[in-house]
């Protein structure tokens, strides 16, 4: 692997675990500067703190996606510390799966705020600092449930498919910023992502699901390594991964 990942500025949303702390773990050993962001305060300072000790450079700031303003201090933060935001990785989610017919309206809510809204809010606030420098990558985390939908997962699809129509008319518009765009679809991943499910039934039914083949974070990492570190002119638009063992 060439050397381009050195040197580059990462924000990470969601970055308190799973999939967010593997990326920045891997990209902080491959030399990036990671600007961390997620509700749990005490988690990514503790991440901050063994990334520096290690070496790297981190930043920590609570975030929640939800609130724009939040992503936008992100953001800024990030420039204000480091300089400017090579990379802005949309990651933080939610996956209360359930069955339509149990009206767990407050979790649709929730999920729209914060996988639809909090990509947004994520891309509004990268996006004009990339446009000025006329460089910057942008990557929106999607899922398998973007490509396809199952009973249960009718709200959680919706809105991870959503992170994939948005990213490509993203990709559609920014081509005169030289900005590029990558979605991550991934499959069954070891994560907490499904302890957020309250349905006792469907909560059930995934933890043995995932305990079955669900790979680790580090997969989802070393996919954002390879979308990184291309070189400016090649543009991985989407990485669609699953645990070989899945059929979903």
């Amino acid at each position: 692997m060439n050397d381009r990942i050195k040197g580059k500025v990462v924000v990470i949303t969601g970055a308190s675990s799973g999939l967010g702390e593997a990326a920045a773990k891997m990209l902080s050993q491959k030399g990036a500067s990671v600007v961390l962001g997620a509700r749990r305060a005490d988690r990514i300072a503790a991440l901050a703190a063994e990334l520096k000790i290690r070496g790297g450079a981190a930043l920590a700031l609570p975030t929640d996606v939800t609130d724009r303003r939040q992503v936008q201090s992100l953001v800024d933060a990030a420039v204000q510390e480091f300089g400017c935001i090579d990379v802005m990785m949309n990651n933080a989610g939610l996956m209360p799966q359930s069955m339509l017919t149990s009206l767990k309206i407050d979790e649709w809510d929730r999920m729209i705020d914060v996988n639809i809204k909090g990509v947004l809010y994520g891309i509004a606030a990268a996006l004009p600092h990339m446009q000025r420098r006329k460089s910057g990558h942008i990557i929106n985390v999607a899922s398998v449930a973007g490509h396809k939908v199952r009973a249960g997962t009718t709200v959680y699809s919706a809105t991870k498919h959503a992170v994939r129509v948005i990213s490509e008319g993203l990709r559609l518009e920014v081509k005169p910023y030289n900005i590029r765009t990558t979605i991550i679809s991934p499959g069954a991943v070891a994560t907490e992502l499904p302890g957020t499910i309250t349905d006792p039934e469907i909560a059930d039914r995934v933890r043995k699901f995932y305990a079955d083949v669900a790979v680790e974070a580090d997969s989802f990492a070393r996919a954002v390594l390879y979308a990184v570190n291309e070189p400016d002119d090649v543009d991985i638009n989407e990485i669609l991964y699953r645990p070989t063992r899945q059929e979903f």
